[in-house]
């Protein structure tokens, strides 16, 4: 757990606390910042000349940067961190999948980080005039169609739930697919969420919906509630639980049962995840005739754009469209 008031320095635990309280951000969403701020920081001072060379760059400190060394910036100096994190950084240091270059998006999400911590020093603390930062643009993220499950490999993977926890995984793999859940709402339900046909969801920035559940859903969160019951967790609140520490399942335990499903349904699990679960759910509900304002909804998005990422159309649809125009059968006279 990160001790942000050891670690960091004042104006910067302000800035988290700020985001926590006043914002409403999620405590992992606060973590997420303090680590790309804590990132930012490092770099700060080894462009400054103010760490020895034989510092690891993960083992520098951040709680002794002044706010002068974060006032005095410009945006090339953004801009060499950005040269940092895409030709010098580590990704994932001492594993054997780690690599050199940390991708677009999140170098646009450390932007995003910058971008809020200056705007808030300039407009919300005071503590420095002009806001250096204004006018730097995120980096471009190359837009790929997200990949999702069909309806036969959906189906696989639910037929091929088995094991010790066949009834909590199967709800887990159905809500997922039905409601198009982020699994970090998943792991966050509790038993009190769910009212008749409907449950409570509790997204980003702690932002509450109401979605209804279908047949599917009712009957695979009844099987799994009878089988709750009998368990003597440690958690009494929680949803889904481990059966073996009978405490609230976390992240990790979620990825990896939903990893193992999809290999026993004979898929790619390099391929698809929970959260291409979400994108299948998204994606099988909009070809079935939901509209993306709806889905919008659904999906808990603060922007239809976000949305928009699946409204993408099937090969099949392409090729319609292609023999629709008039011109499709016209060939060259002889």
């Amino acid at each position: 757990m990160i001790d942000f008031q050891k670690e960091a320095p004042k104006f910067l635990y302000d800035f988290l606390i700020y985001h926590q309280t006043i914002q409403g951000h999620s405590k992992q969403t606060v973590e997420e910042y303090f680590l790309d701020l804590r990132s930012y920081f490092r770099f700060l001072k080894i462009h400054r000349g103010l760490i020895p060379k034989k510092i690891a760059f993960d083992e520098i400190p951040i709680n002794d940067v002044t706010i002068e060394l974060v006032a005095n910036i410009e945006l090339p100096d953004i801009y060499a961190y950005m040269g940092y994190l895409s030709n010098q950084r580590q990704v994932h240091p001492g594993s054997s999948t780690g690599y050199i270059g940390v991708s677009a998006a999140a170098r646009a999400r450390k932007v995003a980080a910058i971008r809020s911590f200056y705007k808030y020093l300039s407009t919300k603390a005071k503590l420095i005039n002009t806001n250096p930062v204004q006018n730097l643009d995120s980096p471009q993220i190359k837009k790929t169609l997200p990949k999702y499950l069909n309806v036969e490999e959906s189906i696989s993977l639910l037929d091929a739930v088995d094991g010790k926890n066949q009834l909590r995984d199967y709800c887990i793999l159905t809500l997922f697919l039905n409601c198009g859940l982020r699994i970090s709402e998943l792991i966050g339900l509790n038993i009190t969420d769910i009212h008749g046909e409907q449950i409570r969801i509790r997204g980003k920035g702690n932002k509450e919906r109401l979605l209804y559940l279908n047949e599917a859903c009712e009957n695979a969160l009844s099987d799994w509630l009878d089988e709750r019951k009998l368990l003597c967790s440690s958690d009494e609140v929680a949803l889904f639980v481990s059966t073996q520490s009978r405490k609230r399942i976390s992240k990790a335990a979620v990825h990896k049962l939903v990893k193992k499903h999809i290999s026993a349904a004979g898929l790619d699990s390099s391929k698809y995840s929970a959260h291409k679960l979400r994108h299948t759910a998204a994606t099988l509900m909009l070809k079935n005739g939901v509209d993306v304002r709806t889905l919008q909804e659904v999906l808990g998005h603060d922007h239809l754009n976000t949305t928009q990422i699946y409204t993408h159309v099937d090969s099949d649809d392409l090729k319609i469209a292609a023999k629709a125009n008039p011109l499709s059968s016209v060939k060259k006279s002889k």
